[in-house]
């Protein structure tokens, strides 16, 4: 996958994690692609530790579902810190 695409792929994993958490997280769309990216290469690592299989094609179902997985796992630390920062 091409590094455009996987920002493409990142920005879009970070857009429907945030819809799919519940609550309101902060950030605008330069957090959520960041936020999305570093999710997408932590769902890559985690299924190809657990699955064997990574983020190998743009459409993939298999590659979006780590993705968004990763996503969501990030968005959740990335809200823990956040709240924690503010108290």
């Amino acid at each position: 996958m091409g590094f455009f695409a996987f920002l493409i792929l990142g920005l879009i994993a970070g857009a429907i994690a945030k819809a799919i958490l519940p609550g309101r997280q902060g950030g605008g769309w330069v957090i959520t692609l960041i936020l999305g990216v570093v999710g997408a290469l932590l769902g890559g690592l985690i299924g190809s530790a657990l699955f064997g299989t990574g983020l190998q094609e743009f459409f993939s179902l298999t590659t979006w579902l780590l993705a968004i997985g990763g996503a969501i796992i990030v968005l959740l630390v990335y809200g823990m810190i956040t709240k924690r920062s503010h108290r």
